[in-house]
């Protein structure tokens, strides 16, 4: 194995940091990521080091979790898990690249159905082909294909 990358290595110091300071959420959300990522290293035909990129993707996967468990626990009336849920989702986003807002998403939207030169909803796949690989990790995939869905039907 080469180098860890610099993500990785962040996490693993930023554990280190957390269990000195005895900060139990987020030594439990860091050493929860690191495992997510470790599996995710470990899956598929052999072994390998993730890309800081595969990393974010893997904590955006663990945020999403985090933020549908929080869901779930208010709606059954739990709120103590819930809140413990929202708590390492907040942990999770301080290593997720800032989410873009309403418009720049929609200005992305845009300038993808431009360059596409897509019209109408059965375009969705090229628009979406286009616009994944600038909104990595920036966005929820429901929100960007939703945001698609609305403009290429207005």
């Amino acid at each position: 194995m080469d180098r860890m990358s610099a993500l990785k290595d962040k996490l693993k110091a930023d554990l280190t940091a957390s269990m000195k300071s005895r900060d139990e959420v987020r030594t439990r959300t860091i050493r929860m990521a690191l495992a997510a990522v470790n599996v995710e290293e470990v899956s598929g035909k052999e072994a390998r080091e993730l890309s800081d990129d595969e990393i974010v993707k893997v904590l955006a996967k663990e945020a999403k979790k985090r933020r549908e468990a929080a869901e779930a626990f208010s709606g059954a009336g739990r709120a103590e898990q819930a809140q413990a849920e929202v708590d390492e989702q907040a942990v999770l986003e301080e290593y997720l690249p800032a989410q873009l807002s309403d418009e720049e998403l929609g200005e992305l939207v845009d300038e993808a159905i431009a360059e596409s030169g897509a019209s109408g909803p059965q375009a969705m796949g090229q628009v979406m082909k286009i616009l994944n690989p600038k909104v990595a990790g920036r966005a929820e995939g429901g929100r960007v294909a939703q945001a698609v869905r609305s403009r290429l039907t207005a």
